[in-house]
């Protein structure tokens, strides 16, 4: 997409990523420079999609439910203020985010989206997706994991000197659900009733956020030596389910101009847009 916006866009615009997932911003700013782009509109991401909706038919779609509040950022940072001057107007629910790292590491769908289904995966195949995605789906046992790959993507914040809220933590920004476990917090969730799974498992929630999700975040956890064991299984199941090599498909360190860089260099990334 990126790269078809190349020849059309300019300084005078701002590009929003709804959402960006893990390093979309980076990736998207990095494409125009290549493309040649010389004087490129901002380029900003939110934390997630506002809406918690479904496809109800063709050019139709079913809102569940509307965040309370979703993140933003831009690159360079100092301009999110003006981003969002601009976008409130149609979506009062965009927040300011501290910059991209923040906006693409609190990436909640990638702990709830690939996790759920490869744990749901003979239950999607068997019923066709004919249960509750969320209140169905998920159990204590299958919340632990959950748990596991969410700390490991908070310590990757940490590493980076961003600070963020745990998945149970964001389900009560995002809704109020309340709960003392992410097994409680889901289940308080009254959005995510009547959220179906999906009729498959060639589907986004492992298409699109295991190579755009999980794997820039497994990769810039070597990079920084953040142990990743629980996030780097989901890709291994993931790759295995489908055959094919998420690994070398997805937004990796290297792919997106970053192997090797320090945290000060990945910060000035983010905050600055400079490398």
């Amino acid at each position: 997409m990126a790269g078809l916006c190349a020849p059309h866009v300019d300084e005078d615009q701002v590009v929003v990523l709804h959402p960006g997932r893990t390093f979309g911003a980076v990736e998207f700013a990095q494409t125009l420079r290549e493309a040649g782009v010389r004087r490129p509109p901002t380029v900003s991401e939110a934390q997630t999609f506002i809406y918690v909706s479904r496809h109800a038919e063709f050019a139709r779609a079913r809102i569940l439910q509307i965040k309370n509040s979703v993140p933003l950022a831009a690159i360079p940072a100092h301009s999110t203020p003006d981003v969002l001057h601009d976008v409130r107007k149609a979506f009062p629910e965009f927040v300011a985010a501290s910059n991209v790292l923040e906006t693409s590491l609190d990436n909640i769908g990638a702990i709830f989206h690939p996790s759920l289904t490869i744990l749901n995966a003979a239950r999607i195949e068997s019923t066709h997706g004919d249960f509750e995605y969320y209140l169905e789906g998920i159990s204590p046992s299958t919340a632990r994991i959950l748990e596991a790959a969410d700390a490991e993507r908070v310590a990757l914040g940490t590493a980076l000197g961003v600070h963020l809220h745990t998945a149970r933590e964001w389900l009560y920004l995002a809704y109020g659900s309340p709960g003392k476990t992410l097994y409680d917090a889901i289940q308080a969730t009254p959005g995510y009733k009547g959220v179906r799974a999906p009729a498959t498992l060639t589907h986004r929630y492992i298409l699109e956020d295991v190579p755009m999700s999980l794997v820039p975040m497994v990769s810039a956890g070597g990079q920084l030596g953040v142990p990743t064991p629980t996030l780097s299984a989901l890709i291994h199941m993931a790759s295995t389910v489908h055959g094919t090599d998420f690994w070398a498909e997805g937004r990796t360190m290297r792919k997106l101009g970053m192997e090797g860089m320090s945290v000060e260099q990945i910060r000035m990334i983010a905050l600055k847009g400079v490398r």
